[in-house]
């Protein structure tokens, strides 16, 4: 069975998305382990000169390195994704590249009717980031639109479309992991060129 870990995009204590990865959990679970792991505690990003990574990052960066695929929710603020979502993949690309290679399914809920498809948009772009390196599952988005009103009250989604999308995008992520697998032949020379990489030599 594989072990994914599930990020909640968000440091918000009342989350539609983390209401859907607590779904996700508990839906596949007969598919996969899912792990849903808070960024909430995550101190600022401060670039500190000797590189040493604070204990609750190294603990989500160690989660990562283990999983066999990472599942992000992310809520949608200004067309963006939010400050601590950013705020962790800050830290989790400087001097430490869990995500290089990684497989990612992205998905998002909001409560207007576009479901967070502009951050879904902007993740991909961050995700490419040279020091992360992601490999992001193709042509698939995951919008809960109205998702105050998606959930009953034992967190199932109570759109039945919804859940059959939710069910077809899961078995492309399942086959987008054991394909990304065969395709790791050049990972260490990645995390080396994720390590050595700067901006100021750019």
């Amino acid at each position: 069975m594989k072990k994914f870990v599930g990020l909640v995009g968000t440091n918000s204590e009342q989350s539609t998305n983390r209401m859907l990865l607590q779904y996700m959990k508990h839906h596949f679970s007969g598919e996969a382990d899912i792990e849903v792991v808070e960024i909430k505690d995550i101190p600022v990003f401060n670039k500190p000169e000797d590189k040493q990574i604070p204990e609750e990052v190294q603990v989500i960066a160690d989660k990562i390195e283990a999983a066999d695929g990472v599942i992000i929710s992310t809520p949608e603020y200004d067309h963006a994704v939010p400050a601590a979502l950013i705020n962790a993949l800050n830290w989790l690309s400087y001097g430490i590249y869990p995500f290089v290679d990684k497989p990612v399914m992205i998905t998002g809920a909001s409560y207007g009717t576009l479901g967070s498809s502009r951050a879904q948009a902007h993740l991909r772009q961050i995700l490419d980031a040279p020091e992360l390196k992601a490999r992001i599952m193709p042509s698939s988005e995951f919008l809960l639109s109205h998702s105050l009103q998606a959930f009953d009250e034992d967190v199932n989604l109570k759109d039945q479309e919804q859940v059959d999308k939710l069910d077809g995008l899961f078995k492309d992520f399942l086959t987008f992991v054991a394909i990304t697998n065969q395709m790791n032949h050049n990972h260490e020379q990645n995390k080396k060129d994720a390590a050595n990489f700067s901006w100021e030599a750019n």
